[in-house]
């Protein structure tokens, strides 16, 4: 067990009281929650994996690598289709997800490093999911990877919006299982494994593997589930699992067994992203028994999806496991196998069992949908729309975008566009627009910008209204 301060005294400790707002971010009301003794406000558990591809799942489409959990989960609820993250890597993905906004907005828009460790971190005066779910009297709790501000800067989950944090605060200390530390809240907690190296962040690779960074953080999240099952919650949970450690070759996928691959005649990277996600789904299965024992299970909203496109790292081959799916390209691509991901979201006795959506929809829609859960107040400026209509088969009710937007900043810069059928793709500010019409070739296989001017056109007048200016991220 780790030291440190106690989680359950200081959730104890921590009050709340602040009573419901009426929200303005949806023109939509979600009702009673149901079955006479449930409560108006659903819990909200958000689970996020890492670098999962949207072909990974067997409810999307993967035939080798068993997911048996989370593929129940799509038979209990609602399978999104055409789900966006916020971006192709890590941490501006994450801050979309955090204030609703797509990457033309965003502060953060890249994976920019502060040392000595911890990545750009978001303003104190940012507005964040948990900050809203807070003023509506929710307990909020990360359990995971953050990656929006390091130790003692104004990003820090606690200065965020979360109640209570556990895991890692910077991106590369995330890269590595078995970590010297994490942290519970600002406070580092020490583990008992290990490490090689005297970097300051502790990143190195471990040579006594005892305390495995994953099982601790689930192990954590189940506990908050209990200690909190009589009032209402929201558990972001973002968990490490399949990415790499960066920082150990072609060794990178750890996981402290192969399971039910250990004798595949695979490559060992193979059997560890194998392994990885197969344990992921099996404790997917411990969190939606938890609800039930519990008998919060009808009184809580559960989603499920991954912060972008599969990766090619650690040994990882997206092309072993066919991780894409049927789309192009995969983590750092603007191609839809970059930042097309599995969405499902899981409601007993709200959403339609078995049911699959295909509206467009992207990460910067969370916060407007958990403000109508929650009967919050929703930010007026969050370029997301609410899917609490399509969540609860009422798609006549349910508000469009007519168009999507990313930017990515390495390697030059990228902007990607969805309207519609239509994706476009531009490498650099002045580069030529690349046009795919996804509802004939999902794959993006064929450039059609010559054979649809006008299609590119209005692309191209929304480009140039697209994105605010930015310090840290301009396109080159």
């Amino acid at each position: 067990m780790v030291q440190g301060v106690s989680r359950r005294s200081f959730l104890r400790s921590a009050g709340m009281g602040i009573a419901a707002l009426t929200t303005t971010g949806c023109a939509y009301s979600v009702g009673s929650a149901g079955a006479g003794k449930a409560r108006s406000q659903p819990n909200i558990i958000f689970v996020m994996a890492d670098d999962l591809g949207y072909g990974d799942l067997g409810c999307y489409g993967q035939k080798t690598i068993k997911t048996p959990y989370i593929d129940r989960m799509a038979d209990e609820g609602m399978r999104f289709t055409d789900h966006y993250a916020g971006s192709t890597v890590c941490a501006p993905s994450r801050c979309s997800l955090m204030t609703g906004f797509h990457t033309g907005h965003t502060y953060v828009r890249g994976n920019r490093e502060i040392q000595p460790m911890g990545q750009l971190p978001l303003p104190a005066d940012t507005m964040t999911v948990p900050t809203m779910l807070r003023q509506a009297g929710y307990k909020t709790a990360l359990i995971g990877k953050w990656g929006l501000g390091g130790p003692g800067s104004a990003g820090t989950p606690n200065s965020q919006g979360f109640d209570y944090f556990y895991g890692y605060l910077c991106q590369r200390h995330a890269h590595n299982y078995y970590p010297e530390f994490l942290f519970r809240n600002d406070q580092r907690v020490a583990l008992r494994n290990k490490v090689a190296g005297d970097r300051p962040d502790g990143a190195g690779v471990a040579t006594e593997k005892i305390a495995y960074s994953y099982d601790l953080m689930v192990g954590e999240a189940l506990e908050f589930i209990e200690d909190n099952r009589a009032e209402p919650f929201f558990l972001y949970l973002a968990i490490t699992i399949p990415h790499a450690n960066n920082e150990a070759g072609d060794k990178g996928m750890e996981v402290p067994d192969h399971g039910i691959y250990a004798d595949k005649d695979w490559p060992e990277a193979q059997k560890g992203h194998a392994a990885m996600i197969s344990r992921l789904d099996r404790d997917m299965g411990k969190l939606l028994r938890k609800l039930k024992l519990l008998g919060i299970d009808h009184n809580t909203i559960v989603f499920f999806t991954s912060d972008n496109g599969p990766h090619r790292e650690g040994g990882a081959d997206p092309d072993f496991f066919d991780s894409n799916g049927p789309l192009r390209g995969i983590k750092r691509d603007l191609y839809e196998g970059g930042i097309r991901v599995p969405m499902i979201a899981r409601w007993p006795g709200r959403i339609e069992a078995g049911t699959t959506t295909d509206h467009v929809s992207a990460f910067w829609d969370i916060m407007p949908t958990c403000a109508v859960l929650a009967g919050a107040k929703a930010p007026k400026d969050t370029d997301g729309l609410c899917m609490v209509p399509t969540l609860l088969g009422k798609p006549s009710k349910q508000k469009k975008h007519k168009f999507l937007y990313w930017e990515f900043h390495e390697r030059g810069s990228k902007q990607a566009v969805r309207m519609g059928r239509w994706k476009a793709v531009r490498f650099g500010a002045a580069g030529k627009l690349e046009l795919y019409d996804l509802e004939a070739d999902l794959g993006e296989t064929t450039n059609v910008a010559d054979e649809h001017r006008d299609v590119t056109a209005e692309i191209e007048a929304y480009l140039a209204t697209a994105r605010t200016e930015s310090e840290f991220w301009n396109l080159k």
